[in-house]
């Protein structure tokens, strides 16, 4: 009896560890996949809480499998070099401005034209249908989560002013792919870091600003800001790209990459929506205090138009010569915008 009993028990201790070898383990006891994201974005500004948003939801979404740091306001790695620090490895996910490296994305820098951009919902929608559609190889050697851009970018100045024909003379903060505009009106741009434009104003370094309405609040602007002149035919966005590194993403499940591709599309929608709201915060903040904002006149947009002609004009010669599809890249925003006026 005592070696029939011996027998059963070996026998049950086999078939139970033989049943915990077919059961899956749950992902704290799985490789999990670790990843680091860099963001340019400060942690309190709402587009970074939005960006650590997507990081929870990927987590989330696969149970566990996905684990991602986040590394807000240029922690693990400097704006200028964070596409480079994807490509290379140092962080897995990176977001930050097309701008920061300037002749890196010259195709994307179509986005910085007078295009007439009515709102952050709509220029991020465009940014994302240009990248679907002309798939430009300059993000080759990264994989594309999504894109989003800012609401229309607009003249600010420190003295009140009514009118573009105002900004002639005035020393006007740009970054290089905008400067153009600034230029077309008269103005003189200066180039100059964002985190240096607030010192640079109050000493009066520079006389204005040619950037969206958010910065008011979101950088503390309305402090050193009069006036805003709100004329759309010489508004742009600045592309802000989230991508992955490519053996990274290669790397993933099938499943998980689905997953963070849907996450993409609904991230699209919200990154865009936001921007609408932190625009309209600003433009609340500003009345407040008393700035003045001056709509342009549709004949005075019109003459503005006119202006802007040869500054997408160079723009395409310019590229078109370096064999980029210049020409079909403008044409195509140009007929989105006009095609989706209403987002």
């Amino acid at each position: 009896m005592k070696r029939d009993f011996t027998v059963r028990s070996f026998l049950l201790i086999i078939g139970f560890l033989f049943l915990i070898g077919t059961v899956p383990l749950p992902a704290q006891a799985q490789d999990v996949i670790k990843l680091k994201y860099s963001n340019l974005f400060p942690p309190a500004h709402k587009n970074s809480i939005l960006s650590e948003q997507w990081a929870k939801e990927i987590e989330k979404r696969t149970n566990g499998r996905v684990k991602i740091s986040y590394f807000p306001g240029n922690t693990l790695t400097p704006p200028t070099q964070t596409y480079d620090s994807v490509v290379k490895g140092i962080a897995d996910i990176g977001q930050t401005l097309a701008a920061y490296a300037p002749g890196r994305f010259p195709l994307t820098e179509v986005m910085g034209l007078p295009l007439g951009f009515k709102s952050g919902y709509q220029a991020s929608k465009t940014c994302n249908e240009f990248y679907k559609q002309l798939k430009p190889k300059e993000y080759d050697d990264s994989k594309v989560m999504y894109i989003h851009g800012h609401g229309p970018g607009l003249f600010h100045t420190k003295k009140v002013i009514t009118s573009l024909d105002e900004i002639k003379g005035l020393r006007i903060k740009a970054n290089t792919e905008n400067a153009p505009i600034v230029t077309a009106v008269g103005g003189v741009p200066v180039t100059l870091p964002i985190t240096e434009t607030y010192d640079a104003m109050q000493k009066g370094l520079i006389d204005g600003l040619l950037l969206p309405i958010e910065p008011l609040k979101g950088w503390k602007f309305a402090d050193v800001v009069k006036a805003v002149i709100e004329n759309h035919a010489m508004s742009y966005t600045a592309p802000i790209f989230v991508v992955m590194n490519k053996d990274k993403w290669n790397s993933l499940p099938k499943d998980v990459q689905e997953i963070i591709e849907k996450l993409n599309d609904e991230w699209i929608e919200k990154q865009g929506k936001q921007w609408n709201e932190l625009d309209e915060e600003a433009r609340e903040l500003a009345i407040q205090k008393g700035i003045k904002i001056t709509k342009a006149t549709k004949e005075e947009e019109a003459k503005t138009a006119e202006l802007m002609k040869p500054v997408i004009e160079n723009w395409i010669k310019a590229n078109a010569a370096k064999g980029l599809p210049a020409k079909e890249a403008v044409d195509f925003c140009i007929q989105y915008i006009k095609a989706n006026p209403n987002l």
